[in-house]
């Protein structure tokens, strides 16, 4: 046994990195020419068609050598392989050692051997493959499981009732997040329309949802509401089409039906499901008659068995093995059960085996705010190496944290197993020496994983690199046997004191460290001027498309009409590349508080817009949007800071004061220009009155200014 090797080979950007590397030039120059290069796994561009379409690439070129040499050797490089892997899946088997039939690779990386040919190879040497499925759901469901016996919920999987109502209402609602095989936008639609009350209905589904038997999904629906008559071609066939409503979805069904009516034994029917698969025209034909003549033995007319075959035959095609589909069907409606009779343990689970891809941790997060399911920031006191659970809550995971891994994790978590950290040093005397860096120091404080012991999150990334130090001072001391003997804190310990982030800053921080924004979003402190501007958060704007409605733009010259809306968002991230026609397209990617998005920008706006598009800025977007599909595809026609939109949104702010120097600190902030009126209250304390002034002029006060203004000494209270 063995497994099967592959050869990963050098693509576009992969090769400059390469060379850039060797010839020792900046990282960040290197990725900046990268990702000049189009990347679109798709369509993959060559290294040459890149620099012929990017004037950007062949200007560097021109203006530094180095940047020459390395296009000049990347080229010839580009396209042979770089390195050998193994299958993700593919074994071999053999009658004999492999060693005396293939030669044989050892991967460092696994422990079992590996074949020196890939898999179009092996099996030309006469070895057969097989595909074992690792699936990571099964892990999922097992370690939910787990976290049920925490609390006492003992569970057998494999003794769930299979017709639990809880289960199927949530499935027919279509909130299918995280459920195995079920939690596309398109197989959502279509359990939304079937509402399956039973486990064949998964089964069907399953079999159904593939390109060519999508299309009987309706007829499935409408007679398994009752809306349809099924139509099961001959009475002898009703008992083997009626779970289907008369709709072949399975291959079992097609033998079935060859056995009762053509006369087949089940290999003869095999046989048939074959031929049919294959559509061998002589072949066919020679089974045809076969069937022909074998239902004229059963008192079927001639032109009604052939019209029964030609019908098989159409099935046969799309026929799913029903074997196959159960067994899916199984997984998803346990993973179903579980989500739908204990949501923590299940989300935390799966935000366990998603650890390291942000998209779908974000994706959890929301699901979990959609069930009001409190998943509380990551710290050090409560958080555990994985995600955890208490009752109605998730605690999320250290390791995580961009930068922080399982160890440093693991370390943190054992320091506090005699009692909690109740300050920075309390942690740093806890913590094994050399368990953490500075960037996975930077990487907990911007998460607020220290906010337990001290609130100021840029206090402790400001102060890293001597907070790493001193603790390797203590841990060296105490190793010596060195001891204070007045107990006191040393000197040297002592943090420099650092100015709090600003809410927009933090959140920023928070972003880079997690990966999505978790204790709050850059517009929500625009919330009341978003509303003001009547415009949508990402998945409202998908419904409105979904549903066709306000204006459609007009000359959709046959396609889906594209539907005019508005957003606020926040750009994560954005590139460029070429379409089929050589015209340029940006893609960028977005996040509001329904979840993070992309959405494209054809030629003509990118001119425009493209230096509007930076990382971090806070936009109100202007969309063009239609159905493709199961997704909604948009496009960008205009954009501007929400900054200068909320300018001119007309708002009154109450700001309440007790300090005379506040004031002063006040006026500082408070810019001229805008369309905010302003209500200062001013608290008397020695005359115990308060005394409320309206600002005769009207202000540009943005969310940040708010900010500052609420963190001035003597600023009481803030409010819109």
């Amino acid at each position: 046994v063995a497994q099967i090797i592959t050869f990963g080979t050098l693509q576009a950007r992969g090769v400059l990195r390469d060379v850039g590397r060797v010839l020792e030039m900046p990282y960040g120059q290197v990725d900046r020419l990268c990702k000049l290069v189009p990347n679109n796994p798709a369509a993959p561009v060559t290294l040459a068609q890149a620099v012929d379409g990017e004037p950007r690439l062949q200007e560097a070129a021109d203006e530094e050598p180095v940047v020459r040499k390395l296009l000049d050797i990347a080229l010839k490089l580009e396209g042979l392989h770089r390195h050998a892997s193994t299958h993700a899946a593919g074994l071999v088997i053999g009658e004999r050692n492999l060693d005396e039939l293939v030669p044989m690779y050892r991967d460092p990386r696994s422990s079992m051997p590996v074949t020196q040919f890939n898999m179009k190879w092996v099996e030309q040497a006469g070895l057969v493959k097989f595909d074992f499925l690792g699936l990571k759901t099964l892990t999922v469901m097992q370690t939910a499981v787990s976290l049920l016996q925490k609390r006492g919920v003992l569970l057998n999987l494999s003794t769930i009732p299979i017709d639990d109502a809880v289960t199927f209402k949530m499935l027919s609602k279509g909130e299918t997040v995280g459920v195995f095989q079920l939690e596309s936008a398109g197989m959502r639609k279509a359990i939304i329309d079937m509402k399956p009350d039973r486990f064949e209905d998964i089964i069907a589904l399953v079999a159904l949802y593939r390109p060519g038997p999508m299309a009987n999904i309706p007829t499935y629906c409408l007679r398994k509401h009752g809306l349809e008559q099924p139509d099961y071609m001959h009475a002898s066939l009703e008992p083997y089409l009626k779970e289907t409503y008369g709709v072949i979805i399975y291959q079992e069904q097609v033998m079935q039906i060859a056995q009762e009516m053509g006369g087949y034994s089940l290999g003869e029917a095999d046989l048939l499901r074959r031929a049919m698969g294959k559509k061998i025209k002589k072949e066919m034909e020679q089974q045809r008659e076969r069937f022909v003549s074998g239902a004229k033995e059963k008192g079927i007319s001639k032109s009604q068995a052939s019209t029964i075959f030609d019908l098989l035959a159409k099935f046969a095609d799309y026929g799913f093995n029903k074997s196959h589909a159960a067994a899916y069907a199984l997984v998803a409606y346990q993973t179903a059960f579980l989500k739908a009779n204990y949501p923590v343990e299940f989300l935390a689970a799966s935000m366990t085996y998603e650890m390291h891809d942000t998209d779908k941790l974000s994706e959890f997060k929301r699901e979990a705010d959609r069930l009001n399911i409190e998943v509380i920031s990551p710290s050090i006191n409560t958080s555990q190496v994985r995600f955890d659970v208490d009752g109605n809550k998730i605690f999320y995971a250290l390791a995580a944290l961009k930068g922080v891994g399982e160890s440093a994790a693991d370390a943190i978590v054992q320091g506090r197993k005699s009692a909690i950290y109740k300050t920075i040093q309390n942690f740093v005397e806890h913590l094994p020496p050399k368990q953490l860096n500075r960037r996975a120091l930077e990487t907990l404080a911007a998460a607020g994983a220290f906010e337990c012991v001290e609130p100021n999150r840029a206090l402790i990334a400001g102060n890293a690199e001597r907070i790493l130090s001193s603790a390797a001072r203590m841990h060296e001391q105490d190793a010596m046997g060195i001891m204070d003997m007045f107990g006191a804190t040393p000197a040297q310990f002592a943090l420099t004191p650092t100015s709090q982030w600003g809410k927009a800053e933090q959140l920023q921080k928070e972003f880079d460290a997690i990966g999505f924004y978790l204790s709050g979003h850059p517009l929500d402190a625009y919330k009341s001027v978003i509303n003001k501007l009547r415009v949508y958060n990402w998945r409202d704007y998908t419904n409105i498309v979904r549903r066709g409605e306000t204006i459609p733009k007009a000359n959709t010259y046959g396609r889906q009409p594209s539907i005019i809306g508005k957003i606020a968002a926040t750009v994560l991230d954005f590139s460029e590349r070429r379409t089929k026609t050589g015209n340029k397209m940006g893609i960028v990617s977005l996040s509001d508080p329904s979840g993070t998005f992309e959405v494209v920008m054809f030629q003509e706006v990118l001119f425009q817009l493209r230096d509007t598009f930076k990382a971090g800025a806070t936009l109100i977007i202007s969309l063009e949007g239609r159905v493709d599909g199961e997704d909604v595809r948009a496009s960008i026609t205009a954009a501007e800071p929400l900054e200068a939109a909320a300018a001119r949104v007309k708002r009154t702010i109450s700001i309440t004061c007790n300090a005379q120097a506040a004031l002063q600190e006040l006026r500082k902030l408070l810019v001229l220009g805008g369309e905010t009126n302003i209500s200062l209250v001013l608290h008397l304390e020695d005359a115990g009155e308060e005394v409320e002034l309206f600002l005769p002029e009207k202000y540009n006060v943005t969310p940040d200014i708010l900010d500052r203004i609420s963190n001035i000494a003597g600023i009481m209270n803030v409010v819109e």
